[in-house]
C-alpha cells in the first residue's frame, strides 16, 4: 500500500513539474498571442500592415538591447547602463553625421560603435577583473555615459544629419525596414554564438556555477568581460539606428530603455540567477513589451499610466522567475 502511495506521489510531483516546465517554456508565447488577440478585438487596425511594420521597426531597436542583455543575464550579471550607452553613442554618431561636417555615414556609425565598445570594455574589466558588483559598476557607467553626452553639446540637440546616415533608421528594403534587417542579422549571429559554439556553452556554464566553470578550465573572467563588450556594442548600434530614425541627436535618447530590455529578457524566461534561458524567449519578450506599448498608445492610455503598467509587468516577470526557480 505504501509503495502505491509513493508511486502516486511521484506521479503527482512529475505532473506538477511538467506543468511548471510547460508554463516556464511557453508561458510568454501564450501571453503574446493573448495580448495580440485582446488588442486586435479592441482596435482592429492594430494588425494593419502599416502598423505592424512600425511596431517591428521599434521592436528591432529594443531587441538589440535585449539580445545583449540576455548574454549578460545568462552569466548571472546585469547591465543598467545600456540605455545611457545607447544615448551617448547616438549623440556622438550624430555629431559626426552632420551635413556641414561632411563625414561619410560609415564614419559616424563607426564612431558610435566605438563608444559602445569602450563602455563595454570598461564595464567588463571592472566587473570581471576588478570584481566590482555588476549593479554598481554599470550604474556608474550609466552616470558617466549620461555626463559625456551632455558635455558634447551642452545638452543641446544635434540637427541637420546627412541623408545617407538617416537612411539607416528610416530607410527600407522594399516593405522591410532597414532596422529590422539589421536586427535579423544580429539575431542570426547571436543564435549561432549561443547555441552552435563552445563560447555559448561556456556562457551557460559560467552562469550556472562560476566556480565549477573555473575549475573545469574555463576562463570565466574573459567570458564575463566579453558579454559586457557585446552588450555595449549592441547598445551603441541601437543608439545609432534610433538617432538616424529621429533624424537628430537628442540627449533623451535611450532614457528608460534598460527597463524594457531587462523586462523582455525576464519575460522571455531567462533567469536573473544566470545559467538558464533562451534567446527565442527574449524575442517573444521584446514583442510583448512593444505590442503592449503600441496597444496602450492606440487605446489612448496616458503615458504615465503606461509607465505604471510596465512597472507591474517587470515586477510580475521577476516574481514568476523566482517562483519557477523554487
Amino acid at each position: 500500500m505504501s509503495g502505491e502511495m509513493a508511486k502516486n506521489k511521484a506521479y503527482s510531483n512529475n505532473e506538477k513539474l511538467s506543468k511548471k516546465q510547460f508554463v516556464s517554456t511557453y508561458g510568454s508565447l501564450i501571453g503574446l498571442i493573448l495580448l495580440i488577440i485582446i488588442i486586435t478585438v479592441l482596435r482592429p487596425r492594430f494588425i494593419s500592415p502599416a502598423n505592424l511594420r512600425n511596431v517591428f521597426r521599434n521592436a528591432s531597436i529594443n531587441g538589440l538591447l535585449a539580445i545583449g542583455m540576455t548574454f549578460v543575464v545568462l552569466t548571472g550579471g546585469i547591465d543598467l547602463s545600456v540605455g545611457a550607452i545607447m544615448g551617448c553613442a547616438g549623440m556622438y554618431s550624430a555629431y559626426f553625421a552632420q551635413s556641414v561636417k561632411g563625414y561619410p555615414a560609415i564614419v559616424a556609425i563607426l564612431i558610435g560603435l566605438l563608444v559602445g565598445l569602450v563602455f563595454g570594455v570598461f564595464n567588463g574589466f571592472c566587473i570581471a577583473y576588478l570584481k566590482v558588483p555588476a549593479f554598481v559598476g554599470t550604474l556608474g557607467a550609466l552616470s558617466i555615459a549620461d555626463s559625456l553626452k551632455f558635455l558634447l553639446t551642452d545638452a543641446k540637440p544635434i540637427p541637420n544629419l546627412s541623408d545617407s546616415f538617416k537612411t539607416i533608421g528610416g530607410g527600407s528594403f522594399g516593405f522591410i525596414p532597414i532596422p529590422c534587417v539589421i536586427m535579423a542579422v544580429v539575431l542570426i549571429i547571436c543564435f549561432t554564438l549561443l547555441y552552435k559554439t563552445r563560447y555559448g556553452r561556456y556562457i551557460y556554464a559560467v552562469g550556472g556555477n562560476r566556480n565549477a566553470a573555473h575549475v573545469s578550465g574555463i576562463n570565466t573572467k574573459r567570458i564575463i568581460c566579453s558579454v559586457y563588450i557585446l552588450t555595449g556594442v549592441l547598445s551603441a548600434l541601437a543608439g545609432v539606428i534610433m538617432t538616424a530614425r529621429v533624424t537628430s541627436g537628442v540627449t533623451s535618447t535611450g532614457d528608460g530603455y534598460e527597463t524594457d530590455a531587462i523586462a523582455a529578457v525576464v519575460i522571455g524566461g531567462t533567469s536573473l540567477a544566470g545559467g538558464k534561458g533562451r534567446l527565442w524567449g527574449t524575442i517573444v519578450g521584446i514583442l510583448i513589451m512593444q505590442f503592449l506599448s503600441t496597444g496602450l498608445d492606440m487605446l489612448g492610455v496616458n503615458a504615465y499610466y503606461q509607465m505604471l503598467v510596465k512597472g507591474f509587468v517587470v515586477i510580475g516577470a521577476v516574481m514568476l522567475d523566482g517562483l519557477s526557480s523554487d
